[in-house]
């Protein structure tokens, strides 16, 4: 199978890339939109600001490239709010897959730290990504900012207040947890992408 990583300014790129060997698959990192456009299936992982890695996308047309693909897309963390439509942080727009946008949590005590780090329990699970995975597991968080509920959720977490832990929209999924870095939960929610996740 051809997995494609979107190259763009954004870091956590080689953890995904071992998180896919492991599963005996060699992704190709790539900022070339004929390379992309012919995978079989396209990951768009990173961490960064929302404001400078859209202004990256853009200035390679990495965001027309992404808006147009037809095959399955997993987004991970500011990968999935860069395909959500505009962005507190920054105050930026994004690539406008998902109708909603992203804010920044707002604590409302002390105990309250932003950014969001640490393992977390899923709520409201479904999807065939999240085949063997059930509501109580625990995924790994690193976020200062969060999508809202909204009808594409396929799962969700709760910090501060319930927010969307996953979205889907035709062939586009998205976690805003690191699969990468969630144990055997997050190597399961991967490898449903690569067995379950078709067009």
């Amino acid at each position: 199978m051809d997995i494609v990583i979107v190259k763009y300014n954004a870091g956590n790129l080689y953890s995904v890339v071992n998180a896919f060997r492991r599963l005996g698959v060699e992704p190709v990192i790539t900022d070339d939109a004929s390379r992309i456009a012919q995978a079989d299936k396209v990951i768009f992982p990173g961490q960064g600001s929302a404001q400078t890695t859209m202004a990256y996308l853009r200035a390679h047309r990495l965001d027309e490239v992404i808006r147009s693909l037809k095959q399955p897309v997993l987004g991970i963390c500011v990968g999935q709010q860069l395909l959500c439509s505009h962005s507190e942080e920054g105050d930026v727009d994004c690539i406008g897959i998902f109708p909603t946008p992203v804010k920044r949590f707002q604590p409302t005590c002390h105990e309250e730290k932003v950014p969001a780090m640490g393992w977390q329990a899923l709520a409201s699970v479904s999807s065939p990504l999240f085949e063997g995975i059930s509501a109580g597991d625990y995924v790994y968080f690193v976020h200062s900012y969060y999508v809202p509920l909204c009808p594409y959720a396929i799962a969700q977490a709760n910090y501060i207040l319930p927010y969307s832990a996953a979205l889907h929209k035709d062939n586009f999924w998205t976690t805003q947890f690191h699969p990468e870095k969630s144990g055997k939960v997050g190597e399961r929610l991967l490898r449903n992408f690569l067995d379950n996740i078709n067009v």
